[in-house]
């Protein structure tokens, strides 16, 4: 094959720098015509297949060269810009692009490689490309369309465009101006690495492998496709060959953190910890705001027990992105395990101000609220003006998902803790485990504690990995729900590579089942001294530390029943402890049913007394006199 000729085909086939050769005859022809004219030389030659194979910097020095002969040849400058494009000298790529537009306004690969380089600029951490992110994709959008004008058949533009609209979450786009890449250019390895990645996005694993199956074929020193293989292969459970292909692309393109990201994704599925926390704090190096990598680790901190550490490693992200509210709503529900009930609560309403149909969130809230309810001394219900918040909260989510039945139930729950009464069986039935989870919650909040065990099963019989069932159990011993806990834990012992999450598990079991009993005694020492006030509170810990204790909940109804007789928040809460203990407490003896019924009854009146006594002048509230002092 004589020099020209190898020349053209060389040319043609390149990625981004002499345009594409159409099926059709003439474009083939005129395409031919004008890289004859550019006398390509040897230097350029060598720079196009360097650039094939990723080795950027080599093609550099090949390229000045052959500009130094050729200073007005376009497209050998284009070819300069391009490998300073991928190899982020991204500056100097913009000045080349420059360079070309200044002597042809309408070079179509000018403005392509000008669309890149906008592109490629979102991935730095420099704060102002982010914040301008969108105008950034909407001016490369603009240049993709100016090439497309010149050379509606151009293979790179349709790929640059690819990507345009794959940023803006337009998948469908996205995949048709891959589609057109590949047509204008059957051998774009990189429209078919773009092709794969929105295939994955769209769930669609099998079609992605094969697309990047394919951009490998056409060019093994695709990094993209590598990494996109070694995602779907990650996807697939398939961890050992996952890792070979992510390798593979951090060989060729070193400082890529997402392929650090799913490297550490992989090794983290491998149980091997110490190598996944290196990955992702690789991927923070690279992208400081890489939210998703601090969240990672944080996971890990976690599942060791470690939450504290997990926090810190969290609002270090925060720090550097303050408004992320998926990093704020994690240190929400670590505090929240802390029993930092006060930080969580505010923490998710921080959330929601920027989040309003925020169901997690949500859900969150009202389980940091009925927390406090349970610890509170001042009375089992919450303060009206945490009701007040959390229900504007709650309100504006529902309005924004008015079908969501977990939003609905985060309600009745609130309700419920306010000491409203509450109808479940209007609001819906659970039909999957959020829902059921939510359900659940809300029983609880009505002491319904036995329909809450019936949810609870349901859970823990529907989870089938050492995941589910070790988030179902960090759920229920967060609430202090420890006979479900237990029950999660055990079954978590059970599975491959849950045994140490289960042994924590139980172990904080055992402890929350100790702590309850000392402060049970106390309390009840307490009460039996007179010391009235310490003995509710010791049996308000008691009760938070195990809300299923039916001896802490008769010990509390008995003390505030008995000493608190003008106070009809105390005597409301009696009643509530009352009928806690009755549900805790099925066999009781129908004479025991019945006087209990008789004394909620009583106690009930005489509440209703006292807060129309209060509310008519007629009678001061001693209690809220005694707070005042």
């Amino acid at each position: 094959m004589d020099l020209k000729k190898k020349s053209i085909l060389l040319v043609a086939s390149s990625l981004f720098l002499c345009g594409s050769l159409s099926a059709q005859s003439d474009v083939e022809a005129r395409t031919a015509k004008k890289t004859l004219k550019a006398r390509i030389s040897q230097e350029q030659l060598m720079a196009d297949e360097l650039v094939r194979k990723g080795k950027y910097n080599e093609a550099e020095e090949l390229y000045r060269t052959a500009l130094n002969k050729q200073p007005k040849d376009p497209n050998i400058r284009n070819g300069l810009a391009y490998a300073y494009a991928k190899s982020f000298k991204l500056d100097r790529a913009d000045e080349e692009f420059d360079k070309v537009l200044k002597e042809d306004a309408h070079n179509a690969m000018a403005h392509c490689g000008k669309a890149q380089v906008l592109l490629n600029r979102l991935q730095s951490s420099n704060g102002t490309f982010r914040k301008n992110k969108d105008a950034l994709v909407k001016q490369a959008g603009a240049e993709c369309n100016l090439a497309l004008a010149t050379d509606p058949n151009l293979p790179e533009a349709h790929y640059t465009l690819g990507r345009v609209f794959k940023e803006e979450g337009r998948l469908d786009q996205a995949e048709q101006s891959f589609l057109n890449a590949i047509r204008a250019d059957k051998n774009y390895s990189d429209a078919y690495a773009g092709l794969g990645l929105v295939q994955l996005e769209g769930g669609r694993s099998a079609e992605a492998m094969s697309s990047f199956k394919q951009a490998t074929a056409l060019n093994t020193g695709n990094s993209t496709a590598h990494y996109g293989l070694g995602r779907a292969l990650l996807q697939q459970g398939m961890a050992d060959e996952a890792i070979k292909e992510l390798n593979t692309s951090l060989y060729q393109f070193r400082n890529s953190a997402p392929v650090h990201f799913e490297l550490g994704k992989a090794y983290a599925s491998q149980g091997n910890m110490v190598a996944a926390i290196k990955e992702f704090q690789e991927t923070i190096r690279i992208k400081p705001e890489s939210a998703s990598a601090y969240i990672k680790i944080a996971e890990i901190r976690e599942n060791r027990g470690d939450i504290e550490h997990a926090i810190a490693e969290l609002r270090s992200g925060l720090d550097l992105m303050p408004s992320n509210t998926d990093l704020l709503q994690r240190i929400a529900t670590n505090s929240l395990r802390l029993e930092k009930i006060s930080d969580a609560i505010k923490d998710y309403e921080a959330v929601l101000q920027t989040q309003p149909g925020n169901v997690a969130a949500v859900e969150g809230l009202t389980r940091a609220l009925y927390l406090r309810a349970q610890k509170e001394t001042t009375g089992a219900f919450i303060a009206d003006n945490d009701y007040e918040a959390a229900e504007a909260s709650i309100a504006r989510a529902i309005q924004m998902n008015p079908n969501n039945l977990q939003l609905r139930l985060a309600d009745a729950k609130l309700r419920s803790l306010s000491g409203k009464p509450v109808d479940l069986s209007v609001i819906g039935t659970p039909k999957n485990d959020g829902e059921r989870v939510a359900y659940a919650e809300a029983l609880l909040a009505q002491n319904k504690f036995a329909e809450a065990t019936e949810q609870f099963n349901m859970l823990v019989g529907n989870a089938n990995t050492a995941k589910s069932l070790a988030a179902l159990g960090d759920l229920t011993l967060m609430i202090k729900d420890l006979d479900n806990a237990e029950h999660a834990f055990k079954k978590l012992a059970t599975m491959p590579g849950g045994q140490d999450s289960a042994k924590r598990g139980l172990h904080l079991v055992a402890k929350a089942r100790e702590t309850t009993k000392q402060d049970l005694n106390l309390a009840n020492d307490l009460a039996r001294r007179k010391q009235f006030n310490s003995a509710v509170d010791k049996y308000h810990t008691a009760i938070f530390n195990d809300p299923r204790n039916s001896r802490a909940r008769l010990g509390l109804a008995e003390t505030l029943e008995k000493f608190f007789q003008q106070d009809s928040k105390a005597l409301r809460e009696s009643v509530m402890q009352y009928r806690a203990y009755e549900s805790l407490t099925p066999g009781l003896p129908p004479k025991e049913l019945e006087r209990l019924h008789k004394v909620t009854a009583r106690l009930e009146m005489r509440a209703t007394k006292l807060e129309r006594a209060v509310a008519e002048g007629k009678k001061p509230n001693i209690i809220a006199r005694m707070m005042q002092r």
